[in-house]
């Protein structure tokens, strides 16, 4: 007796059962067709769609502020991007809260996705409220296998920064660990700092 197999690339969800795979193309796909709306909140994260949560107050009190901070200390040639959409491979898609991020990477087809080498992106940054685990685990994993040279986690509620640097494998060599009244700084954008305790 022979046994149906498929080609089709799955996932395994939290209960166990296999669940179908998306790509990147997939889901250009189901925006061009009225499936997906332009607007709708999501990251592909290794093949499986994750919806995004509306931001609160707290969260976008500091992602605000840093925009502002990063926007005044960028150089020229590059792009302040605000819950920009990034690909890093066929299967993932992320909207960081913030990253600073190389112009060139925009001369593309205007309908794909921005897609940079490690070496477009100076810094990733994610203000967390209730996704501290998520941005932590299976963010910190993704950027480090990517190669970004830094990544921060701010969590907003506690005020704290957790600085990642060196990605080596799906890891890092250094987490440090920062509270509200630390002074942050970027060596790759020169005249960026900030400190969340000036928030008041």
């Amino acid at each position: 007796m022979s046994v149906a197999t498929t080609t089709v690339a799955v996932t395994r969800g939290a209960e166990g059962f296999p669940r179908r795979a998306f790509t990147v193309d997939d889901i250009r796909r189901m925006i061009d067709v009225g499936l997906i709306g332009e607007e709708e909140k999501f990251e592909l994260i290794e093949g499986e769609i994750v919806p995004m949560q509306a931001k609160s107050v707290a969260h976008d009190r500091v992602k605000n502020a840093l925009t502002l901070a990063l926007a005044r200390a960028v150089a020229p040639g590059l792009y302040v991007g605000i819950e920009a959409t990034v690909q890093l491979a066929r299967d993932i898609l992320v909207e960081p809260d913030l990253c600073v991020i190389s112009q060139s990477v925009y001369d593309a087809d205007p309908k794909s996705f921005a897609q940079p080498r490690a070496e477009d992106v100076l810094l990733l940054i994610e203000v967390a409220v209730t996704s501290t685990a998520y941005d932590r685990k299976v963010k910190a994993r993704l950027y480090a296998r990517h190669g970004i040279r830094e990544y921060w986690v701010i969590d907003a509620t506690e005020r704290l920064t957790i600085v990642h640097k060196e990605p080596v494998g799906d890891g890092w060599s250094s987490v440090v660990t920062h509270p509200a009244e630390t002074t942050l700084a970027c060596v790759a954008i020169p005249g960026f700092t900030f400190r969340i305790a000036d928030m008041g």
